[in-house]
């Protein structure tokens, strides 16, 4: 599940094989046919496996009794440290590996586009929660977080998608800057968040 998941995020999912997954997870092909009918039915398994191991994680990163605008900045940080790391490690800063691979699959693969639909709603409310309890502390003005969290949300992802495209984790340096000002964070507040 490991396997697929790299072979498509480094590379795409119309060019990974079957072959390429046995060969990266060191499987022979009939095991991979015990146990999955294809590709797309592997793929599914393999986000909600790692679905499962990002939930612990946001469950910790988004946890209420950690305050609303630290949260908002990690959140906002984060996405630079990964993409810096992967460059490293891969030489290519890679994005989303969930949105990247919604939107090379999404007319094509409805089981796998529903999963992935599926996953980034799950991201999507965490970020709705934060805005939420945000509001609630009156530190930000965001009656509407379900609506926040849409715009904040499409914002990221349109970042994380051009910092990908450029090969430059940069462009996401100003994630910080964009949403706190989505939220109408003042400045002296951004920056002891």
């Amino acid at each position: 599940m490991e396997a697929v998941l790299e072979l498509i995020w480094t590379g795409s999912y119309g060019s990974t094989t079957i072959d390429h997954i046995c060969d990266k997870a060191g499987v022979k092909k009939g095991s991979f046919y015990y146990f999955f009918d294809s590709k797309a039915e592997l793929a599914t398994a393999a986000l909600d496996e790692d679905w499962a191991l990002r939930r612990a994680q946001l469950d910790a990163a988004f946890s209420p009794t950690i305050p609303p605008l630290e949260r908002l900045r990690s959140f906002c940080e984060f996405p630079y440290k990964k993409q810096q790391e992967l460059k490293q490690r891969f030489g290519a800063v890679l994005g989303c590996p969930v949105f990247t691979l919604g939107c090379e699959v999404c007319t094509q693969e409805q089981k796998l586009r529903a999963k992935i639909q599926q996953i980034l709603d799950y991201y999507r409310k965490y970020l709705e929660s934060l805005i939420r309890d945000a509001h609630a502390a009156g530190v930000i003005h965001a009656p509407d977080a379900a609506e926040k969290a849409r715009m904040i949300w499409a914002y990221h992802e349109g970042l994380m998608t051009q910092a990908r495209i450029q090969n430059d984790a940069e462009v996401l340096r100003e994630l910080p800057r964009g949403v706190f000002a989505m939220l109408g964070v003042k400045e002296s507040e951004a920056v002891t968040a």
